[in-house]
């Protein structure tokens, strides 16, 4: 099976292009690593190569996964959280345990923490809502990947109407975080929740609108309709 992974490092960088690499790397703050190739062309080869497995077992995707997550390269550790993503239908709650262990130590920047975990790790808690008691302690945590996966995390489930109060919550634990890349997931995850629960963030956000970081408070009332951001901005 690691055979496979040898087969996808040599067709990304068969059609890795320094052009694009260079233009990649200037969204991150952090040093990132890219062989330098279109996101469109990464989900094919990912899917191409996915649709190559003998084993497609939760277990045996999971082992490759570890392999890729390993990589300098941000695209392979994109087709990781692909690849995650497509047994979803196998989580059990004990995969919490792997997803915690990905993010604290393979988790260095924004588009791997947003990838991994707008998708496997949302999808694990929908499907088995007390683990959302787990993304509680991530927002404590002295890594910084791990309070932005607490928020980012409830992305999708927030758009949903899902979690309002534990969304809450969590906003409450990093309200006053000074990391601008915790402060923007924080922000993002409330703009989510507006859409489905827009008064009750308004709420939330207007009442601590003297705390709240302007990066978070500007990203939460994003969406929300021109007169309430009007307001939401007054003498800000």
């Amino acid at each position: 099976m690691e055979n496979i992974i040898e087969l996808i490092r040599e067709e990304l960088k068969r059609i890795a292009d320094i052009k694009i690499k260079s233009a990649q790397e200037k969204f991150f703050k952090e040093p990132v690593r890219f062989l330098g190739i279109r996101n469109h062309n990464v989900h094919k080869i990912s899917s191409f190569y996915f649709r190559k497995l003998t084993d497609k077992s939760k277990n045996a995707v999971f082992c490759l996964c570890e392999i890729l997550w390993q990589s300098d390269f941000m695209e392979e550790k994109f087709i990781a959280c692909d690849w995650s993503y497509r047994v979803k239908k196998e989580y059990i709650p004990g995969d919490f345990d792997i997803f915690e262990r990905w993010v604290n130590n393979y988790v260095n920047n924004w588009a791997t923490c947003d990838t991994l975990c707008n998708h496997s790790v949302g999808t694990l808690i929908e499907k088995y809502p007390e683990l959302i008691q787990c993304l509680k302690k991530w927002a404590l945590s002295e890594n910084r990947w791990m309070r932005r996966a607490a928020a980012v995390s409830l992305i999708i489930p927030g758009r949903k109407g899902l979690f309002i109060k534990d969304i809450f919550e969590i906003a409450e634990i990093l309200l006053l975080d000074t990391d601008d890349m915790v402060q923007k997931g924080y922000g993002w995850m409330l703009k989510a929740a507006s859409e489905f629960h827009l008064k009750d963030v308004y709420e939330f956000v207007i009442t601590r609108k003297s705390t709240m970081p302007r990066t978070a408070y500007r990203y939460a009332i994003e969406k929300m309709p021109s007169e309430m951001k009007k307001v939401a901005m007054k003498k800000y």
